[in-house]
């Protein structure tokens, strides 16, 4: 019953997530994803409406993994580069059980409701931890990037100081 309440309600909840997404920035760049709607002009707030949407018909849905990692990995990936903390970098996620308990309030007087709505949570959980897995790796990747930028500047730094030879030379 509340997937199917869900998916009456998609437009609304993804504008309120969305929303709670784009707070997390400074006002003018989260004016700027709100505002602007061209792709090319504005790919960070298109990618977080197509993962937004991927993430909220996976969590109405089958709750398929590759899905959720295909919806959450850019969200988390342009946060990641931009330096957000593990933590913040996915509390949007959170956020959506706050949105959905505010739309339903009236629908949470009913147990067997509450019981969907803690199924539901425990998905929502699952969307924020593939968020925590897709974070960690991108931080590997840039770190592994900026370990071999320093090898690649010292070892030049040595080749101009004389300091190395090449094997081939010898």
């Amino acid at each position: 019953m509340l997937r199917k309440l869900l998916k009456q309600e998609k437009t609304n909840i993804l504008k309120q997530w969305t929303a709670a997404l784009t707070e997390t920035y400074d006002i003018d760049a989260s004016s700027f994803i709100k505002t602007q709607k061209d792709p090319f002009a504005n790919p960070v707030g298109n990618a977080f409406a197509q993962s937004l949407e991927i993430l909220f018909d996976e969590l109405t849905g089958e709750m398929n993994s590759e899905k959720i990692k295909s919806g959450i990995d850019p969200l988390v990936r342009i946060r990641a580069i931009q330096d957000f903390s593990p933590s913040q970098a996915v509390a949007f996620v959170f956020k959506l059980k706050g949105i959905i308990r505010k739309k339903f309030k009236k629908e949470l007087q009913n147990f067997s409701f509450i019981n969907e709505l803690f199924l539901l949570e425990m998905d929502i959980d699952k969307i924020a931890m593939a968020g925590f897995d897709v974070y960690m790796k991108c931080r590997e990747t840039l770190n592994e990037l900026r370990v071999n930028e320093f090898k690649n500047l010292t070892f030049k730094a040595f080749e101009r100081a004389g300091l190395f030879v090449d094997s081939k030379e010898i």
